[in-house]
């Protein structure tokens, strides 16, 4: 307890006690204690509305001076208002400092509520989205940013990823949208410009092609070439071996041109794939087939099909798919292996699987899988005769169909490699029977 509530205390007692010693020798003490209570009832009551004006005149005038509880309780209100007055200087500072930090960024902020309603936005997202401040201040942004892939987006609830688009106001600026979720409901939206990487990339993309289209031509003339030479007795005979390592190289060449072509042309093709019957049972027994021509790892292929199953998309682009998984899995496992191709409805989804009981993946090998010429193990990779491209074309076919990749790999006991396909992809037999 305060030391002034004690002095409050005991100058109560003594002004009853004077009012009583008073009252015994003039008489009335009942009056007497009752002018004692009313003055110091009005001397609270003064100090009260001293504290009360003061108060509601703000800093700008000092507490008022008087003594006791009365002093103390304004030293207290003073102390809490200077200090209150220090901690809000030092977040008018901050605050001032992130939007300094904010608008200086070359990247759009905009910060909304649940409803999708903008409650800030620096001067970055004000021009590559072509919004107006104060005047859009409060409106859905949905509403001025009519993407539909934004929209979709945005309804997703899935921000894992940016979602790249063109600009709604200008077809030649490309822009990339990320959506951070924070506090209660609120959301971050962070826009990018990316023109200047969208035309590196196809700057590569079209260097790719071209150089791809002008390999094709003297590796076909080589190709022949080596053909011929093997054919004569004589050069046979003194240059066998070269020959065909040269021979098994160009086909090798061959192979890494036919998948860049292949690659740059998914790449290239923005369109979603068509919705074509593919018969997926009847495509696994040929890959089967070919997989075991190939004279490489195991004899035994366990197919797990569901012979009613069909997919929607484009055949050629599925095969591609599903043969580069299952060659794969031939080349990294041992003869005396397994290899399990399964397709099956899961739910309203349908998986196509490829399971080995190959040599493995490292686990940190795993998300880099499908970039362009990646290798776990670089000799493996040559030894085995692959181009490194294959997986970057599964991850693009599967794209084109709305699909994902999902692996899983332990060393020295298998991968496991599932395409997952939405419900829109998927038909069955009957469906299609009663479709006609």
């Amino acid at each position: 307890m305060s030391q002034s509530w004690p002095r409050e205390i005991l100058r109560l007692a003594l002004l009853l006690a004077a009012a009583a010693l008073t009252g015994g020798i003039f008489g009335h003490i009942g009056m007497w204690l009752f002018v004692a209570v009313s003055v110091y009832l009005v001397w609270n009551i003064i100090n009260l509305y001293r504290l009360e004006r003061w108060l509601g005149r703000g800093r700008r005038f000092n507490a008022p001076t008087t003594t006791g509880v009365w002093g103390e309780i304004c030293d207290h209100i003073y102390l809490l208002r200077r200090h209150g007055r220090t901690r809000k200087r030092h977040l008018v500072q901050l605050l001032r400092e992130i939007r300094n930090f904010t608008t200086a960024m070359p990247d759009g902020v905009i910060i909304m509520d649940h409803m999708g309603e903008i409650r800030w936005l620096n001067a970055a997202a004000g021009r590559l989205l072509h919004l107006r401040v104060p005047q859009d201040v409060g409106q859905r942004l949905p509403n001025l940013v009519r993407h539909p892939d934004f929209i979709h987006y945005l309804n997703g609830r899935d921000y894992r990823e940016p979602v790249s688009l063109v600009s709604p106001f200008s077809r030649s600026q490309h822009l990339s949208l990320r959506i951070v979720p924070y506090g209660e409901d609120q959301r971050l939206v962070l826009v990018r410009d990316t023109t200047r990487l969208h035309r590196l990339e196809e700057m590569r993309r079209e260097f790719v092609a071209n150089a791809s289209h002008e390999l094709r031509s003297p590796l076909t003339v080589m190709s022949g070439y080596l053909e011929a030479m093997r054919e004569d007795a004589q050069l046979r005979a003194a240059w066998g071996k070269p020959l065909e390592a040269m021979q098994h190289q160009t086909a090798r060449m061959t192979a890494i041109v036919a998948d860049l072509l292949e690659l740059s042309r998914l790449e290239t093709e923005q369109r979603e794939a068509p919705y074509s019957p593919v018969g997926v049972p009847a495509l696994i027994r040929r890959m089967r087939e070919e997989a075991l021509s190939l004279g490489c790892g195991p004899r035994n292929i366990s197919l797990e099909v569901d012979e009613m199953l069909f997919l929607l998309g484009a055949e050629r682009e599925i095969y591609s798919a599903f043969s580069n998984l299952l060659f794969n899995a031939m080349n990294y496992t041992p003869t005396g292996g397994n290899v399990t191709v399964s397709w099956k409805q899961e739910g309203e989804a349908a998986q196509f699987t490829v399971a080995d009981t190959g040599i493995g993946i490292p686990a940190e090998h795993i998300p880099r899988l499908t970039e362009r010429f990646y290798r776990v193990d670089k000799s493996r990779h040559r030894d085995s005769g692959g181009t490194g491209l294959g997986l970057a074309i599964v991850k693009h076919v599967l794209q084109h169909h709305g699909a994902s990749l999902a692996i899983s790999s332990e060393p020295g006991r298998g991968s496991v490699f599932i395409c997952k396909f939405t419900r829109e992809r998927v038909r069955r037999e009957a469906d299609k029977a009663g479709a006609s």
